[in-house]
């Protein structure tokens, strides 16, 4: 898969006439919980000629191919990215912490790793975690048997709420490094000790029975954060001059020349 991910990358770049700056790997084997036939769910920053950026017709942000096998590959222009970043966009932020990167040839990620502590925004962050948890358990407390995966993306969710509420940083993005950060309750440990020997074993399709423990600690865990979010101020970040300087240097890295931010 890695000779095929790179064969797609080298194609998306000929087929489009676009520099890739920077792709990893964003699904759950990123997260560190994959099963045996989990998707390959790559993610990438692109940059255009310089020419399209001036053109005054619109070029589309974004390039998406058809999933293909286990290989779904999509990316983002780097203007896109560079809005995104600030407004701390949550999925942005943890490409940049990927365990699994197929493409870094350009210093992209590690200047906007480098931008990180002043760009990223707690509230937003919990915000975009805490609705997707919400939304996951919701469907699942209408069945009754869940797959295995929807406690992990639930689990995940939650943890990286409280990474954020505790140590007020970006969450990584893999799940053993984010468990091992905060301090669990020993029987929550244990209980999920116990079901991801199962997933690591498991096809996307296998089902669990619904586990008590767990439920508990998705509906608490989620009314804690909903109450106490709603007394915190969203925030933004109006601050552009430090990515317009870096969209330039990238820019005059990729293509040369010299470019400047007016």
């Amino acid at each position: 898969m890695i000779n095929e991910i790179t064969s797609e990358l080298a194609r998306i770049e000929l087929e489009n006439g676009v520099k890739i700056l920077y792709a990893v790997e964003s699904g759950s084997r990123g997260w560190g919980f994959a099963s045996k036939d989990s998707d390959y769910d790559v993610r990438f920053i692109y940059i255009r000629p310089l020419a399209d950026y001036l053109s005054i017709d619109d070029y589309k942000d974004f390039i998406e191919v058809p999933i293909h096998g286990l290989l779904d590959i999509n990316g983002w222009d780097i203007r896109k990215a560079l809005r995104l970043y600030r407004k701390s966009n949550p999925p942005l932020m943890e490409w940049l912490s990927s365990p699994i990167v197929y493409r870094d040839e350009y210093s992209l990620a590690e200047k906007l790793r480098a931008l990180s502590e002043e760009y990223f925004l707690p509230v937003p962050s919990l915000h975009h975690y805490l609705n997707l948890a919400k939304k996951i358990f919701k469907d699942m407390l209408i069945t009754e048997h869940v797959r295995i995966k929807k406690y992990f993306y639930v689990l995940r969710l939650l943890m990286a709420c409280r990474w954020i509420d505790i140590h007020k940083t970006m969450a990584p993005m893999d799940f053993h490094k984010l468990m091992a950060g905060l301090t669990i309750e020993a029987d929550l440990k244990a209980e999920i000790d116990i079901l991801m020997e199962r997933k690591l074993v498991s096809i996307e399709s296998d089902i669990e029975p619904i586990n008590p423990q767990l439920y508990q600690y998705f509906s608490e865990t989620i009314a804690y954060y909903e109450e106490k979010i709603r007394l915190l101020p969203r925030g933004v970040h109006s601050e552009k001059n430090a990515l317009d300087a870096l969209f330039c240097s990238i820019a005059q890295e990729v293509w040369g020349g010299e470019i400047t931010a007016s």
